[in-house]
This record gives C-alpha cells, sequence and structure tokens, in this order.
C-alpha cells in the first residue's frame, strides 16, 4: 500500500514540475502573453493534464512573481505580468547586482581558472558578434548565446545559493529580450564591447573592475530596452 501510495504521489510531483516547466517557458517565450488572464481548466487542457497539477504548478508560479492575483470583490483573479518599462528597470537592476557579485567572487578565481573562463567567454562573445553579422539575424540563436555568455561566470563558481537566486530572476528578464527582439545589431555590437570590457577585468583578477562592467552592461541594456519599449509600447498595463 506504501508503495501504491508513493507511486501516486511520485507521479503527481511529476505532473506538477512537468506542469511549472511547460508553463514557465510559455511565459517567457510569450506564449502565454503579458495581461492575459489565466483560466486554469484552458491550461489543463492545453497541457493535456487534469487541474491538479495545473493549480500546484500556478501555485508556485505565483511565489516567484510569474503570476499576478488581482483581487476582485468576490475571488482572485491570475494574470501574466505585463511587461513595463518599470518592472523591466527593476528586474536588470536586481539581476544586475547578482551578476556584478558573481563576476567579481570570478575574477578572484585562481589564475588557471579565470583564464580558462576567459577563452570561454570569448568565443560566446564572438559568436554574438558573428550572429549579429549575418545576412538573416537569428533571433533565438541570439538569445540563446547571449544568455550563455552571462550564466557562463556564474555557473564558474562554487556559489549555489547565487546561482540559484540568478536562476529564479534571471528568465524574468528574458521575457523582455524575447518579446521586444533586442537583439538588434546595433544593440549586439553595444553589448559585445561591454562584454569585452567583463572578460579582460575577469582575466586579469581586477575584481572591482569586473564587478563595475557587469553593472554597467546591465545598466546600459536597461536603457536601450527602455527606449525600445517606449517606442514599441509596454505590453498587457492595465
Amino acid at each position: 500500500m506504501q508503495r501504491a501510495g508513493g507511486s501516486v504521489a511520485g507521479d503527481s510531483t511529476t505532473l506538477s514540475n512537468r506542469a511549472y516547466e511547460q508553463l514557465r517557458d510559455l511565459i517567457v517565450r510569450g506564449g502565454l502573453a503579458p495581461g492575459m488572464r489565466i483560466i486554469e481548466s484552458d491550461l489543463a487542457e492545453r497541457l493535456g493534464i487534469s487541474r491538479t497539477p495545473v493549480r500546484s504548478a500556478l501555485h508556485q508560479l505565483q511565489k516567484e512573481g510569474w503570476v499576478l492575483s488581482t483581487n476582485e470583490k468576490r475571488n482572485a483573479r491570475l494574470t501574466i505580468p505585463p511587461l513595463t518599462r518599470q518592472d523591466a528597470v527593476e528586474l536588470y537592476s536586481i539581476i544586475a547586482e547578482l551578476e556584478a557579485l558573481a563576476a567579481r567572487w570570478a575574477a578572484a578565481l585562481p589564475a588557471s581558472k579565470r583564464v580558462g573562463l576567459a577563452h570561454r567567454l570569448r568565443e560566446v562573445n564572438e559568436e554574438l558578434v558573428r550572429l549579429g553579422k549575418a545576412e538573416t539575424l537569428d533571433a533565438e540563436a541570439i538569445y540563446q548565446t547571449h544568455t550563455e555568455f552571462h550564466i557562463c561566470f556564474v555557473r564558474s563558481l562554487d556559489a549555489p545559493r547565487l546561482q540559484a537566486l540568478h536562476q529564479s530572476i534571471k528568465p524574468q528578464a528574458e521575457r523582455y529580450r524575447r518579446i521586444y527582439s533586442t537583439g538588434s545589431p546595433e544593440n549586439i555590437c553595444a553589448s559585445h564591447a561591454e562584454h569585452e570590457v567583463i572578460i579582460r577585468s575577469i582575466e586579469s583578477g581586477a575584481a572591482v573592475a569586473a564587478e563595475a562592467a557587469v553593472r554597467e552592461n546591465w545598466e546600459n541594456s536597461a536603457d536601450r530596452l527602455s527606449r525600445l519599449i517606449g517606442h514599441l509600447g509596454e505590453r498587457g498595463s492595465w
């Protein structure tokens, strides 16, 4: 009996985790649009599972800020968070602080590890430039490559708490990169130059400079995104 019960509980957890991952991916990619009202039964049908794991997944997503609850007179209403300038600046500022700390710690790694990390960062950064110069821009490849650059030096550390915080918040900012298509050739060129400063600082062990370079990169990215939002308009605002 215990084995059977454990199996059911395990299946339920697996379904909830799967629903969480699928729903989060839909939010990041814009499959669930900013400002959209969430209807539990519709999501269950879309994912091909029952409402129970969907409800559990939505509860977790709400705790992490992926889903908002707007209180009405008689019942709560769940929605996908809108994309706004204010939200973008807040997210980018938080990520800037996390990654600035990661860069400072990466610059304090032993020289051999710093050199290896810098080599990998340059490979990714040059791939970003190559993608930016292509006749036809591959938005998905640009997104993945840019993400890899920033994850690379965070991942190089033995810092599980920092990595967990980064992993929980970073994808929320990626909604903006995907929906507002920030990977223009001009933005890529600017990012490449800013990334190179980060690489050189980490490689040389200049911890304070690495920290400052990451902050500047994210502040400039927030400015570029803010201008784009101003031009194209906010999404899902109420």
